[in-house]
């Protein structure tokens, strides 16, 4: 017999439930910790769906390099702006480190700590993404006019991509902090509350700084590729 075929025979004209919660504690223990692991290898997919989309972008980068079919790879002294460039790089690294910080200050229970740091994380990559747009319209060549060129076209828009999606990520996450707060200082903090929604909530904090530090080493990775090499 499944857990919601148990009915009680409660007479004729009375309603009876078709349902009855049963799970016993080991039970219930054991669906959270499902959902923590499915937070925790949720994070690491995307991680993995974003490294695919990465290595396709860097493969037709080196290949169209390689070839250099009739030297149209790159004409000389033509680059996309590298103080652009070097300011979103910067910026996404900080909001990483940023990111970091504000889970660490999380389960050190520094709960104002958590907010200013989490903010500010925000607000370093929404400067980034400001850049990035503002980047396209200053760039001293044209859309697929060599193979440099449609890489690099290619590259912005996948980033804007990730840092709209890393920026949603965090806001979600701050604004649940918000609404949960309460709750979670009457048992203890954010960081030692045995509810299941801050349980849940640690995990997703970890996996979205995770997932930060994974955009800023590919910021780095292809800054170098577009603006130093």
């Amino acid at each position: 017999m499944s857990q919601t075929d148990i009915v009680e025979d409660r007479g004729p004209g009375v309603e009876t439930p078709g349902h009855a919660l049963t799970e016993t504690p080991e039970e219930l223990a054991y669906e959270l910790r499902a959902q923590e692991g499915s937070i925790w290898t949720g994070t690491r997919l995307l991680m993995g769906v974003a490294i695919f989309t990465y290595a396709s972008l860097a493969f037709a980068y080196f290949y169209l390099r390689s070839s250099d079919s009739f030297a149209l790879w790159r004409p000389a002294g033509i680059t996309a702006p590298t103080a652009y460039g070097a300011a979103i790089m910067a910026l996404m690294i900080a909001a990483a480190g940023l990111a970091v910080l504000s889970t660490r200050r999380l389960k050190s229970n520094q709960a104002v700590d958590f907010q200013v740091a989490g903010w500010t994380t925000v607000f370093c990559g929404l400067i980034a993404l400001g850049l990035q747009i503002l980047e396209l319209t200053h760039l001293p060549f044209f859309p697929g006019s060599n193979g440099y060129s449609s890489c690099f076209i290619g590259w912005a828009a996948i980033n804007i991509g990730t840092i709209v999606g890393s920026l949603y990520w965090s806001e979600t996450l701050l604004a649940r902090f918000l609404r949960l707060r309460r709750a979670f200082a009457e048992e203890g903090g954010a960081s030692s509350s045995p509810l299941p929604a801050a349980r849940l909530f640690r995990a997703n904090a970890d996996g979205c700084a995770a997932f930060w530090c994974f955009v800023a080493v590919s910021e780095i990775f292809f800054w170098l590729l577009f603006y130093v090499i």
